[in-house]
């Protein structure tokens, strides 16, 4: 069965960009000049997803709507100037998303953040993204996820190997496999302690889940601070209705942090004709100076 239905929650309060947040949702916060939120609904759409249910505090739904939305007066601007290459991409984005939005109240977890879509997810599978995992590739990770969900209408996840330090906080996939894209995952575990961890596999931002998920959301413990994990409730599916990893080989930044934004700006800015040099020759002078 095709994934048609994405729920990306936004809800968080950005605290690590304050006090640029005050004023700006955090997933709106450009890598170099495109939000984490339009690489992650444009990586949705071209993984066949129709339809993306935004999870939202109350004051964001403007901001990321008027993104979406038709901008006339920016586009008769660019058709006047004649720049056709810019101007097309501001109206691609109009066309981009089919939305909907649910109001998280408070930020009780990732858990608690996909349980809110519950009644717009509906009965079938769906898609979970998280903004501030970046993926950049030629091929969207999520489509990958959706073609291995097909095969065995497991719950799939994105998974890479991470550094020692990384693993306290991160969801950490067990698996008996040692080879392959494809891993059977067999348990997760949400911020392991190194010495307790059973991989180096952590989970990262891209999921396919069974509707069976809710259930297991509603039936979680909460942790100390009221929050609802999704790791643990994934981890209530796996004897039932079992789990793949895919091991991404992507580029892969968290953009949650303001280093991680930085670098995946200036991943992107080295990328582009129209950056490249500027950026390379600065960086250049910029090394010199320091010798």
């Amino acid at each position: 069965m095709n994934i048609e239905k994405a729920v990306i929650p936004v809800a968080g309060l950005g605290t690590r960009f304050l006090p640029a947040t005050l004023s700006i949702p955090k997933v709106m916060i450009p890598v170099l000049d495109q939000p984490p939120l339009h690489y992650c609904v444009a990586e949705a759409l071209n993984s066949g997803i129709t339809k993306i249910i935004f999870v939202i505090s109350e004051n964001q739904r403007d901001i990321i709507e008027n993104y979406f939305n038709h901008h006339d007066a920016v586009i008769d601007a660019l058709k006047s100037k004649g720049d056709m290459e810019l101007l097309n991409r501001v109206e691609e984005i109009s066309h981009m998303v089919e939305m909907d939005f649910v109001i998280q109240e408070a930020p009780l977890g990732l858990g608690h953040a996909v349980l809110m879509a519950k009644n717009m997810v509906g009965e079938n599978s769906f898609a979970v993204l998280l903004p501030d995992d970046l993926i950049l590739g030629n091929n969207p990770t999520l489509k990958k996820l959706c073609a291995i969900h097909a095969e065995g209408n497991e719950v799939v996840l994105a998974i890479k190997k991470v550094a020692p330090e990384s693993i306290p906080n991160l969801g950490i996939v067990s698996t008996n496999d040692q080879e392959g894209e494809i891993r059977d995952i067999t348990g997760v575990v949400e911020k392991p302690s190194l010495p307790k961890a059973p991989s180096n596999l952590a989970i990262v931002g891209r999921y396919i889940l069974p509707p069976e998920i809710f259930q297991a959301l509603e039936h979680s413990n909460q942790g100390a601070l009221g929050e609802i994990q999704l790791t643990d409730a994934i981890g209530e599916l796996i004897p039932h209705v079992g789990c793949k990893g895919y091991l991404f080989k992507d580029k892969h930044f968290d953009v949650g942090i303001p280093i991680g934004l930085l670098k995946a700006s200036i991943h992107q800015a080295l990328k582009r004709d129209d950056t490249h040099d500027d950026l390379a020759n600065w960086l250049s002078n910029l090394s010199s100076d320091k010798k």
